[in-house]
């Protein structure tokens, strides 16, 4: 089907031509060199009509308007030039001078209104199409890490998870990600979709990123960050692009792989008043293997070893291997034997020959339960109709679909196979306005838990009471043939693994397709959500209104239906439907001579379904010091808050080690199951349980039980203070381009999910419950989501130079601090997962044109180690240093740029966090035609 639709686009984008009256030749060349520059926007003023220029710098464009009009001339990089046109064939000569710095390009997203990088009144990071273009790493997202202040924690291949100043998860719901004004995340999984099913990399025209709090303007999901994406126009940027890539990744668990990587773009203006365009991207190779097989114990490493494969004298007989599967089924064998004693079936007295201890499955390695296939296909499709033929209104209709496979780590391993998502969006733009709604469907196709996926395979072939039953009997038999204790937990797991499933085999093959086939976690493991999100925003600047300052108005509202069969949610009986809205005011004005002085102050209202409402102010000030207003000074405080996701509020789901309840007022009834005791009784638990009558688990590690009094979950509150300062610095004949930033932010209410136990028999008391909460079998652990009653503050630094240096060549460098304030005895049971490290250097070297058509780039990171904190397990990261290098070459005879580069050129393979596959290399040649 795509195949069709891109022939039927390429069949109608080159049929068509424009038929002109007017024509204008000529060429655009570089001020300064001389040299020409391809790739020039050459418009008719407020109008859509237009061209670019080719690789010789030279452009026609045939236009059906009269003389006298303006044409307009630009590039990125370069100052804007205007040119008077006045006869129906005339030939212009045009030159640009290149902009001073970086800092004179136009961003958007600070202030919702154009404006240099430069007065911009808060931190903005940037990359446009030319950073693409020479960036080392792989894929521009991946180019996103070399950004001053920026981390980007690798969950596998295709799945990247970005964010700034602090507490990074791969479910990052503390920053937002907008392609084309729609947030790139899934309503039901809460985690950014990032590039998997996100843009092109042809139709990418800037990346802007806000660190910190921006919940003033774009409401509760930018609480620690906000990316935007924005797309080519096919009114200004037509023409096919096609670019292929391939290479391979080389990984010590994994070995050598080829990875494939095309990109299709076309565009057409077919009048002043409509244009589209569409564009394909598929991306296949193999994942990171995820290979660790250390022990853990409550979420955190442990001492012991076991080889699932082949179990040797020695084996922990309690293990619980972070990419091992299966083995988390665990329990105490002298239970276990005292059961099958009161049973008759072993002689009594038998059980005082086994030892108190517990005993887990033997389980799977990941890669025996995921072929590691990394793909991702994107189809995306846009029409522009400007009724006037000029941009003082535009209608754009936008579709965007992606699918594919990657690997998702958050409180469990997930394969996400065939996942689907779809996005569609209606937006009317004007020169003050703009009014957009989209909606966002989402289906988890084949995808399926990893945990899951091991426990029920063992199950498929024998039970765990048969299983433990089994290993006791083999216990016991070699215990009175006088083994010793490692020997007789040998000869109880042999005994009980008889007849185990063993991968590669048709058995196991036939175990595994059922059992991920099947939703029902009791006997499978896939996960079902077909979760949609309905968005809408409109914004009104009043500047052709009120004339004493810049005012803007606008608001938002967002709808979900949760609806994943029960699965995630507690939703078996039906769609959940949860809604919040937001209206925000914005007011700028400048002040003193030459408008030196600006100050910008907004205010925010958002209220959701299940919480009262928060208004989030920002004040900023921005002065521009030195003769031409090239020393800018900054600062400002804000607030944010963060709404709890639909995960904290909605989730009803057992992942083995603990029961997740979200703490929605209505959710806690929601939720509601049966358990049996050790001793075969059944009691009915539900999520009220969990937050009134549980205990807390740090309580119980300390030997000392208390009542957790677990409160329901309130929206999350920062305040936020940055002061920076961006300029020119003259160094001799270099001018340096210096940014410099400082912040501090104090949360309150910080959302937290903290681990609980409940007794399965809520009349127990005294020493009886004091058993019970010991006894595996008799409790439950729960997570629940709540606040941390803590003061939990966040600091950091960081420093960005770039300047020339040796005649052209680029050179930048930049450095990040980050620390986090957390006192743990206030509050036991909670982990901050602050998740970064303390300090981060970046380098950048290289030359855009250091001989004709020939460049290089060669980027360099170091970090070091920090404590990575989550649901899935707790470890340190070790430091790392990394090196990407690209070079490039343009040959204009065929209008085509290949570029030779690698990722992780040392060889040292590096973890972004425990759990996930080490990040080995990778090296690609890629070959980019741009008609």
């Amino acid at each position: 089907m795509t195949k069709k639709i891109l022939l039927i686009a390429f069949i109608a984008f080159s049929s068509l031509a424009m038929v002109g009256q007017t024509t204008i030749t000529g060429t655009v060349k570089d001020a300064k060199t001389g040299e020409v520059l391809p790739g020039a926007n050459i418009k008719v003023s407020r109008k859509a009509v237009g061209t670019t220029t080719d690789f010789d710098g030279n452009f026609e464009l045939k236009v059906s308007d009269n003389p006298p009009f303006t044409l307009e001339i630009s590039v990125l990089g370069f100052k804007t030039e205007k040119v008077e046109i006045t006869k129906k064939k005339q030939r212009i000569d045009v030159v640009l001078e290149e902009n001073e710095t970086s800092l004179d390009e136009i961003v958007v997203s600070a202030s919702r209104t154009p404006e240099r990088i430069m007065e911009s009144p808060v931190t903005v990071e940037r990359m446009d199409i030319r950073a693409i273009k020479n960036t080392s790493a792989p894929s521009f997202y991946d180019g996103l890490e070399n950004l001053k202040g920026v981390d980007i924690n690798t969950n596998s291949l295709t799945f990247k998870s970005v964010n700034t100043r602090g507490f990074a998860t791969f479910a990052n719901t503390r920053f937002m990600q907008l392609v084309d004004g729609m947030d790139n995340s899934s309503p039901a999984l809460n985690f950014a979709i990032g590039n998997l099913l996100g843009m092109s990399e042809l139709d990418v025209k800037t990346v802007e990123l806000l660190p910190g709090a921006s919940s003033a303007l774009y409401g509760a999901n930018a609480f620690n960050g906000i990316m935007f994406m924005t797309s080519k126009s096919p009114f200004e940027d037509q023409g096919i692009s096609v670019s292929v890539k391939g290479g391979v990744t080389t990984q010590e668990a994994a070995g050598t792989n080829e990875f494939t990587d095309i990109n299709v773009r076309m565009a057409r203006a077919f009048s002043e008043k409509f244009a589209a365009k569409v564009s394909f991207s598929y991306l296949d190779g193999e994942e990171w293997h995820a290979t660790d097989d250390r022990n853990t114990e409550n979420q955190k490493f442990a001492p012991g070893t076991r080889n699932a494969e082949n179990p040797q004298l020695g084996d922990a007989p309690n293990f619980d291997g972070v990419n091992i599967y299966g083995d988390f089924a665990s329990a105490n064998i002298k239970n276990v034997a005292q059961i099958l004693e009161r049973r008759g079936l072993i002689p009594a007295g038998a059980s005082a020959l086994v030892p108190d201890e517990n005993v887990s499955r033997t389980g799977y390695n990941e890669t025996d339960l995921i072929n590691n296939e990394a793909r991702s296909v994107k189809f995306n499709s846009a029409f522009h109709f400007r009724p006037f033929g000029d941009d003082r209104l535009e209608v754009i209709w936008n579709s965007k679909f992606g699918t594919g496979n990657t690997i998702f780590q958050g409180g469990q391993r997930y394969s996400i196979k065939n996942f689907f998502l779809a996005q569609h969006k209606l937006e009317v733009r004007g020169k003050n306005f703009f009014v957009r709604g989209y909606t966002t469907n989402e289906d988890a196709g084949d995808s399926y838990n990893l945990l899951f996926a091991g426990i029920n395979i063992n199950r498929a072939w024998k039970d765990d009471q048969t299983w433990f039953g089994e290993y006791v009997g083999g216990y016991l038999g070699a215990t009175l043939q006088g083994a010793n204790g490692q020997q007789a937990h040998l000869r109880g797991r042999l005994d009980a693994d008889r007849g185990r499933l063993i991968p590669g085999t048709e058995g196991f093959q036939d175990a595994f397709e059922r059992i991920i086939a099947d939703p029902d976690l009791q006997t499978g493991a896939k996960f079902r959500d077909q979760t949609k999100l309905y968005h809408s925003d409109v914004n009104y600047n009043l500047r052709d209104v009120i004339d004493f300052a810049e005012f803007q108005v606008g608001g938002s509202y967002r709808k979900y239906v949760l609806n994943s069969f029960g699965n995630i949610f507690t939703d078996a009986d039906g769609p959940i439907d949860y809604d919040e809205f937001g209206i925000y005011t914005q007011m700028q004005k400048n002040f003193l001579e030459e408008d030196r002085l600006k100050l910008t102050a907004s205010v925010r209202y958002d209220k959701a379904q299940n919480f009262d409402g928060n208004f989030s102010p920002r004040i900023s000030l921005a002065y521009a010091a030195g003769e031409d207003k090239n020393d800018n000074f900054r600062a400002s405080f804000q607030t944010g808050f963060r709404n709890p996701t639909t995960q904290d509020q909605y989730i009803g789901l057992d992942v083995g080690s603990a029961i997740l309840v979200g703490s929605a007022p209505d959710n806690l009834e929601r939720f509601s199951n049966n358990y049996r005791d050790s001793n075969g009784n059944t009691f009915r638990l539900t999520g009220r349980d969990a937050y009134q009558r549980s205990f807390s688990i740090a309580s119980l590690l300390a030997g000392s039980p208390e009542l957790a009094n677990v409160d329901l979950v309130q929206p999350e509150r920062v305040s936020a203070f940055e002061i920076g300062y961006r300029g020119l610095v003259n160094a001799g004949e270099n001018r340096v381009t210096l940014d410099v930033s400082a912040y501090y932010n104090f949360y309150q209410d910080f959302i937290s999910a903290r681990n609980v136990r409940v007794v399965l028999d809520p009349s127990l008391t005294g020493a009886d419950l004091q058993r019970a909460l010991v006894t595996p079998g008799d409790f439950r652990n729960f997570t629940t989501y709540t606040n941390s009653s803590a003061d939990i503050s966040s600091y950091g630094a960081s420093v960005g130079v770039n300047t020339k240096v040796f005649g052209g060549f680029d050179l930048g460098f930049n450095y990040t601090y980050a620390k986090f304030d957390f006192d743990q005895a206030s509050d036991p049971d909670f982990e901050a997962g602050f998740n970064t490290p303390e300090h981060k250097v970046k380098l950048q070297f290289g030359h855009t044109k250091l001989f004709d058509n020939f460049g290089f780039n060669i980027n360099a990171r170091w970090q070091d180690e920090f404590f990575w904190e989550s649901t899935f397990v707790d470890g340190l990261v070790d430091d790392r240093f990394v090196l990407d290098a690209q070079i490039n070459y343009a040959i204009p005879s065929i209008k085509s740029v290949f570029k030779l580069g690698g990722a992780n050129l040392t060889g040292q393979e590096f973890f972004s966090a425990p759990g996930v596959g080490a990040i080995g290399s990778q090296y690609y040649l890629s070959w980019t035609i741009n008609n």
